[in-house]
C-alpha cells in the first residue's frame, strides 16, 4: 500500500456528517498523493569558483497516482464492492463521483502524452478507425472481365524437357 494513502486512512467516510466533509476527505486524498518536497541549493558544476546555485527540488515522498482503489481506500472502505454500494446508493454518492471524475481526468490528462493515447480516448467517445462510405438505395453491380493470354511456350513438365 502506497506510503501516503496510509497516512490518511485514519479518517473515513463513516466519520463524515455531510458532503462538505467528505469532500474535504477527497482534497486530502489529492493534496496526499502530489507528494511531498523541499528545495536545497545545489551548486553550478560549470565553475567551481563560482558561488552561482541553482534551486534543487527533492523529494521527501515521492508523488503517486491518482487511483479509484487509492480514493476507496482513502475514504476507509474495505472493497471495491463497497466502494460501488456505496457510489450507487451512499448518503453522499455526489460527492464520491465527483472524486471518481478528478481520478478519471488524471488518466485523461496522462493519455495525451502520446498518440495511442490520444487514440484510445476517441475509441472510448465513440469515434472509429473506419471509414464509412454512404450508401446508396441503387446498387450497381460490376463485373471484372479477365482474358488470359499466352505469351510464349508452355512451361516444361520436368528439368528434362528443357533444352538449352
Amino acid at each position: 500500500m502506497p506510503f501516503g494513502i496510509d497516512n490518511i486512512m485514519k479518517s473515513d467516510i463513516s466519520s463524515c456528517n455531510n458532503a462538505a466533509q467528505l469532500k474535504r476527505l477527497i482534497d486530502k486524498y489529492f493534496d496526499t498523493i502530489k507528494g511531498e518536497y523541499h528545495l536545497e541549493q545545489k551548486p553550478l558544476k560549470s565553475n567551481k569558483d563560482n558561488a552561482e546555485t541553482i534551486e534543487h527540488k527533492v523529494w521527501d515522498r515521492e508523488p503517486e497516482p491518482a487511483t479509484l482503489s487509492g480514493l476507496a481506500l482513502a475514504l476507509g472502505f474495505n472493497s471495491r464492492q463497497e466502494f460501488q454500494d456505496h457510489v450507487q446508493h451512499g448518503r453522499f454518492s455526489q460527492a464520491i463521483k465527483q472524486g471518481i471524475l478528478r481520478v478519471e481526468a488524471s488518466y485523461e490528462a496522462h493519455l495525451h502524452q502520446n498518440t495511442t493515447g490520444a487514440m484510445f480516448a476517441l475509441k472510448s467517445m465513440g469515434w472509429s478507425e473506419k471509414h464509412e462510405q454512404a450508401s446508396t438505395n441503387t446498387e450497381t453491380e460490376n463485373t471484372l472481365k479477365v482474358e488470359i493470354v499466352n505469351s510464349g511456350p508452355p512451361p516444361a513438365d520436368s528439368e528434362k524437357d528443357v533444352k538449352l
